[in-house]
């Protein structure tokens, strides 16, 4: 297992469409992924459970992977959302 923490850059955080693309992300991994904000702690491929997590810019979150891809599940996902929905 390992964990990672990540500041949101994108304007309008992890809502709607930029909640989507991470979900979608998430979704192509083996690992089990989480996303920890305080707190709470949301399944990582569930787009209900991350839109509940209210995350805006300038937050940071935890993302935790655990599973035989974990390191490259984590470093897409923050790849994704530190350069694709960063604007």
């Amino acid at each position: 297992m390992i964990t990672r923490n990540v500041e949101i850059t994108n304007p309008i955080g992890l809502h709607a469409s930029p909640a989507s693309f991470f979900i979608q992300q998430a979704c192509s991994f083996q690992s089990t992924i989480w996303v920890e904000k305080g707190d709470r702690k949301v399944n990582a491929k569930s787009l209900l459970g991350v839109l509940s997590m209210g995350i805006r810019q300038g937050e940071t979150v935890t993302l935790i992977a655990d599973g035989a891809d974990e390191k490259a599940a984590l470093d897409g996902l923050i790849d994704l959302l530190h350069n694709k929905l960063a604007d």
